[in-house]
């Protein structure tokens, strides 16, 4: 009995709560109807909600929508006009990974009213730590298909768009045209320019973001969304980064590796941003020649930093941008056109190819070698998270990063890790993940002099680990 009298009496007060908060969503909604009377002579919340238009609907939201953003609508800075905004709005999230997965469930389930989804990729095992919005009974499926999937359980009142294609020079701005607001997801520079790019010309805000390992950074570019020439607008990625990294030094998450939540943080605070900008009607400026230049800032994120979160404010649009500077030279022609090349810009190259076929051994021949007790050192230059994972029976650990540091020199000409027993003529293999790491090395070594004179061969073991998984060892843990 006293059970029940208790639930009668939270149910009692959840009644007057959700009253409550009703009356005090009509008194919001009286006083938007109101002002939008006053100023426009019709009703304004009919304006930013065409749905409701002509259909005698007394309310601008259903009363399934009532229920599932109520929570959000009392949050003063949003109330029924934010809500309305959002749902009359339209975002395009480029990337369905770690970054786009927590950002577009965040920001479907606030209530925007079209989700566009860009991303050429399948679903994989390896994508699952992470990428939320994906599963194991996912796995092969298109990313856009298994994320749209999932979005429309989580709110079946938006319109959801899959683009299964990635970002191209040909095809950006079609895709980004179609919308109000962009996000970009992606995890590498040449796309990251080329969204930059097309926002700037189509006049989109640009919420960016990346992570790897442990650190992460966000950035709101080109708001507001002025044309190019206009100092008033944001600055773009390319005021920020005007040269992209060196090609060797970008890493993916791949190689580099990445905890989950570190991307799910950032992901997560572009749905911020995005929610922020679409309840402030920041989308388009009422008036460029009103609006002032306000700062920009990046947010820096650690998980292993303290304090975790830190800002740094960056400069306004820079004169010379060469997309939005008032001598810019950027066009929608040479865009569609493909005139530009994000590739060669940012010094993307094909899988290295230095060594001659002569100085490369198949995985299952190097494994023969191996069987027959032939005396030779195999050196894996992974890094040393990477070599305690797994590695091959024999070999010893030398990090690429040894032969890339300052003491190179030393570490080449006379390395401490050749052990002194080998005899001379004994021959040096170099393993990687890929191949690609360990032909580099190789090259190092012989340009070093370590073939003592030419009686020592050094190469490598074609396609590293991989290979060695498909020729010799089916149980290789992939990682």
């Amino acid at each position: 009995m006293e059970g029940a009298n208790a639930k009668a009496h939270t149910l009692r007060s959840r009644i007057l709560e959700t009253e409550a908060q009703l009356k005090r969503l009509k008194e919001e909604l009286a006083q938007v109807e109101v002002s939008g009377k006053a100023h426009t002579g019709h009703d304004s919340s009919a304006k930013e909600n065409p749905v409701a238009q002509g259909t005698g609907q007394k309310w601008p939201l259903s009363a399934e929508e009532y229920k599932r953003y109520g929570r959000q609508m009392i949050v003063p800075s949003i109330g029924i006009l934010g809500q309305l905004r959002l749902k009359s709005s339209s975002v395009l999230i480029i990337g369905a990974g770690g970054l786009g997965c927590p950002a577009a469930a965040y920001i479907a389930g606030a209530g925007v009213g079209k989700i566009g989804l860009v991303d050429g990729d399948t679903v994989e095992v390896s994508n699952l730590h992470r990428q939320i919005l994906h599963s194991t009974c996912t796995v092969g499926m298109r990313k856009v298909d298994s994320a749209i999937c999932f979005l429309k359980s989580i709110n079946p009142n938006a319109t959801y768009v899959a683009h299964p294609w990635h970002i191209s020079p040909e095809n950006a701005q079609e895709i980004v045209g179609g919308y109000d607001l962009v996000l970009d997801c992606t995890d590498n520079p040449a796309s990251r320019y080329l969204i930059s790019d097309a926002c700037v010309l189509l006049s989109k805000i640009l919420i960016s973001a990346s992570a790897l390992r442990t650190d992460g950074q966000l950035i709101v570019l080109n708001s507001p969304p002025l044309p190019p020439g206009n100092v008033a607008g944001g600055p773009c990625y390319r005021c920020v980064f005007p040269k992209p990294p060196p090609a060797e030094s970008v890493l993916t998450c791949g190689e580099g590796g990445i905890l989950g939540p570190v991307v799910g943080v950032m992901g997560v605070l572009q749905a911020v941003e995005t929610i922020e900008i679409i309840v402030q009607g920041k989308i388009t400026p009422p008036d460029s020649t009103q609006i002032v230049a306000s700062p920009t800032n990046m947010v820096l994120y650690s998980a292993l930093g303290t304090p975790p979160f830190r800002s740094v404010r960056l400069r306004p649009r820079r004169p010379d941008c060469f997309a939005c500077s008032p001598d810019a030279t950027l066009r929608l022609e040479s865009l569609k056109g493909g005139s530009l090349d994000y590739a060669l810009f940012c010094g993307l190259m094909p899988a290295v190819n230095i060594l001659r076929p002569d100085e490369r051994i198949e995985a299952r021949d190097y494994a023969q070698i191996q069987k027959n007790g032939d005396m030779h050192l195999l050196v894996d230059v992974r890094e040393k998270v990477q070599f305690d994972i797994c590695h091959i029976e024999g070999s010893i650990n030398v990090p690429f990063s040894t032969f890339k540091g300052g003491n190179q020199e030393s570490r080449i000409h006379k390395p401490d890790w050749l052990p002194q027993s080998l005899p001379p003529e004994a021959p040096i293999y170099l393993v990687c993940r890929l191949g690609n790491d360990s032909q580099v090395v190789a090259r190092i070594l012989k340009d070093a002099g370590l073939t003592s004179g030419g009686a020592r061969w050094i190469g490598d073991i074609k396609d590293g680990l991989k290979a060695w998984k498909d020729q010799v060892d089916g149980h290789w843990p992939e990682y």
